[in-house]
């Protein structure tokens, strides 16, 4: 009855259904990876966030990397901005995707070492884009500063690359290394994004905090791609039952017209005398 399978059409349907359920187990399989990931990190960083303030020295000193674990906690410190070394970071977007600047400015912490302190975001309408942008100044004298500690940006993890020949005050990386060579200092690991004190009249515009990722919408890709994957032998064999049920059909029909034309034939064939 299923003689038909071994018709080419219906080989390549079923190599193709041979392929297709092992591809979409596997897609399913890395949805569900890609959920587990985004679920750590999103605990990771519901952690830090919920984590009490801790002087920043505890965490970070100069060449250290900052980890995954230590990403986003809230640390404090002691010390005065440092305007005369002010850089602006150049490409960057606020909370409505405008293009600006991120204000980093060196924060000179009362044992001498310097930490980076990202004060926020900033409009790039200045006369053009090589002059230097008008930045509202920060609190002066010594001052208590508070924000998320943030590690160094690269270009393999941030995809920005890291131009040179920009203007005088311009980068496109934060980076404590670099910033430690130019600033001829000890510049502690990271970074810090400033959450306090508020800027007045909140220019630079704060940066906003880390959202969660959404590792819902993997774990209902990979049952997707599961049910795609189950799907796949269901349809073969509905499809093989109905082309069987058609060629009984057509064959039953074909038995039935010869056999009226066999009648047909002997009524109007004269019998012999």
């Amino acid at each position: 009855m299923y003689r038909f399978l071994l018709s080419r059409q219906w080989v390549i349907l079923t190599l193709l259904a041979l392929v297709l359920i092992p591809t979409m187990v596997r897609l399913g399989f890395w949805q569900m990876h890609r959920y587990e990931e985004r679920s750590a990190r999103n605990q990771l960083v519901a952690d830090a966030l919920a984590a009490k303030p801790v002087p920043v020295e505890r965490l970070t000193s100069p060449g250290h990397t900052v980890t995954s674990s230590e990403r986003y906690r809230t640390v404090t410190a002691r010390g005065r901005f440092d305007t005369d070394d002010e850089v602006v970071v150049r490409r960057r977007t606020n909370a409505d995707d405008e293009v600006g600047f991120h204000v980093l400015t060196p924060f000179v912490l009362d044992d001498g070492k310097v930490l980076l302190v990202n004060r926020g975001w900033i409009p790039a309408d200045g006369p053009s884009q090589t002059a230097f942008p008008k930045i509202p100044a920060p609190p002066a004298g010594e001052v208590t500063v508070t924000g998320r500690l943030m590690p160094d940006e690269t270009t393999e993890a941030s995809g920005i690359k890291d131009l040179k020949g920009l203007p005088d005050r311009q980068i496109m990386l934060i980076n404590s290394g670099q910033e430690a060579k130019r600033l001829d200092a000890r510049v502690l690991g990271g970074y810090v994004a400033q959450t306090a004190p508020k800027p007045k009249g909140d220019t630079p515009e704060p940066l906003g905090s880390p959202g969660d990722e959404n590792a819902a919408l993997n774990y209902a890709y990979a049952l997707q791609w599961w049910l795609f994957a189950a799907a796949v032998p269901v349809g073969y064999v509905i499809l093989a039952r109905r082309e069987r049920r058609d060629r009984e059909a057509a064959a039953a029909t074909a038995t039935a017209t010869a056999e009226q034309a066999d009648d047909e034939e002997k009524e109007t064939t004269p019998s012999s005398a």
